[in-house]
C-alpha cells in the first residue's frame, strides 16, 4: 500500500487551507507516489475525531502519518497515540481546551462560510482527549514559527521534548515557511521524493 497522509486542518478551517493546497500541489508536482487524504472536519471534537478514524481505516501503521495544523495538532497526538503511527504538527495546540475559551459563541469557517456555535460541550470533549504527554518522541515532528501570535510556541517545544522539532524564528501562526519544510516533512513520512 502507498504511504498515506492523513491531514487534519485547524479550527475554523478546512480542506482548502493555504498549506494543504501547498502540500497538495508539491506532491502532484513531483509525480510523488502518496496518498493524500484531506477531510473537511466537524467543529464537534468528537466527530473530527471519529471522521479521522475512519479515514485511517485499512492502512497500516508503518504507512500512515498525521499532519495537523493548529487544533488539528491536537487531534494528530490523539491519533499518534492510539494508533501508534507518526505525526507531524504544524504549530500545534497542546491544550485546545482552554485556548479555544475564548472562541465560545458563534463562529464561521475561513473557507466555507458555515455558521456554527462553538460551546462548553466542545470544549469538555477536547478536554477528555487529552494526552498529558507522548509516549514515542521518535514518531513526532514538530514544526514552530516563535512569531506565532495566536498560541505559544514555547509550550509546544516543552509537550514535545525528545522529538525532533525545527524551531523557526520569526513567522505567525499560519507556519508561511511551511513550503521550505515540506521535503522534510515528506521524508519523515517515508516518502521518497527522489
Amino acid at each position: 500500500m502507498k504511504k498515506t497522509i492523513l491531514y487534519a486542518h485547524g479550527f475554523k478551517s478546512s480542506s482548502r487551507s493555504r498549506k494543504v493546497t501547498q502540500l497538495r500541489e508539491y506532491i502532484q508536482a513531483r509525480g510523488i507516489a502518496a496518498r493524500l487524504i484531506t477531510p473537511d472536519l466537524s467543529f464537534e471534537p468528537a466527530v473530527a475525531l471519529a471522521q479521522l478514524l475512519g479515514a485511517c481505516e485499512n492502512i497500516k501503521t508503518d504507512d500512515l502519518t498525521i499532519i495537523g495544523s493548529s487544533l488539528g495538532g491536537f487531534y494528530a497526538v490523539v491519533l499518534a497515540e492510539k494508533l501508534g503511527c507518526r505525526a507531524v504538527l504544524l504549530n500545534p495546540s497542546i491544550r485546545p481546551f482552554d485556548t479555544l475559551q475564548q472562541y465560545l459563541g458563534v463562529q464561521t469557517n475561513i473557507h466555507t462560510g458555515e455558521k456554527f456555535e462553538f460551546n462548553s460541550t466542545q470544549i469538555t470533549q477536547l478536554e477528555a482527549m487529552f494526552a498529558p504527554h507522548i509516549t514515542q518522541p521518535s514518531r513526532y515532528l514538530l514544526l514552530v514559527e516563535t512569531g506565532d501570535e495566536v498560541l505559544d510556541y514555547s509550550a509546544a517545544v516543552d509537550y514535545y521534548q525528545g522529538a525532533k522539532q525545527l524551531v523557526i524564528p520569526g513567522g505567525d501562526h499560519e507556519l508561511k515557511s511551511f513550503p521550505q519544510h515540506i521535503e522534510t516533512v515528506l521524508q519523515f513520512a517515508g516518502i521518497n521524493t527522489a
